[in-house]
């Protein structure tokens, strides 16, 4: 068997977590301490959160999409492929180094992605767009932990609370879509976003087309 090789490290900004770059092989994993957040081979859910999320806000002219974590593009390219070429696309990562890994070692898997021209990356809190903008967005994917919960950046725990899903309904447009990836189901979550006003599906996904582990995204409407 081909062994893992450890390309390059990275902390969040708040020096208190570790990402790993992987490879082997042609496979890349991403690791935070003992924990894989994303595998190169596993995108299924991640690009379901696009196509669930663009699905909803089929029609509109002119859209844009606020992504919450680059990853390993999967989002980004899912949502490429699901929008008109009208539609503006922003990705918000938090850790420069991640920005750095997709157009280095992993370029291959990106295809070019990050030139779209109607691609935007900026390597920045999405919290922080997220409350600057009023009224700004379609549609707002997250993600940028394993659930509702910051666990590669503590920080990113205010996206989740009434306060942070306050934020975001503002931030979008009548009838967009938040849109949450998680590992698991978290009842609290949903009904957080219930008491924020938003009307909420709870969708089961798969890791890897029918196989792989069961996620869940949320898709959380934004009733006029």
């Amino acid at each position: 068997m081909i062994p893992w090789v450890q390309l390059d490290s990275a902390r969040t900004p708040d020096g208190g977590q570790e990402l790993r770059l992987k490879q082997r092989g042609d496979e890349f994993s991403i690791m935070l301490g003992a924990n894989e957040l994303m595998n190169s081979r596993l995108s299924g859910s991640e690009e379901a959160l696009a196509r669930l999320s663009c699905e909803r806000i089929a029609g509109r002219k002119r859209p844009r999409l606020l992504i919450g974590g680059l990853g390993m593009g999967f989002t980004l390219r899912a949502a490429l492929a699901a929008v008109d070429r009208d539609a503006a696309v922003t990705v918000a990562e938090l850790v420069p180094a991640v920005v750095a890994w997709a157009r280095g070692p992993m370029a291959k898997i990106f295809d070019g992605c990050l030139d779209d021209p109607h691609v935007t990356i900026q390597e920045v809190d999405v919290g922080q767009r997220i409350r600057a903008d009023k009224g700004a967005w379609d549609a707002i994917l997250l993600d940028v932990d394993n659930g509702p919960e910051g666990i590669v950046y503590k920080g990113n725990d205010t996206l989740y609370g009434a306060a942070g899903l306050a934020a975001a309904r503002a931030a979008l447009t009548p009838g967009g879509v938040l849109a949450v990836w998680s590992q698991g189901p978290d009842s609290g979550f949903t009904r957080r976003l219930k008491q924020a006003g938003f009307s909420v599906e709870e969708i089961n996904t798969r890791a890897n087309g029918k196989r792989g582990a069961r996620h869940v995204i949320w898709v959380a409407t934004n009733r006029p």
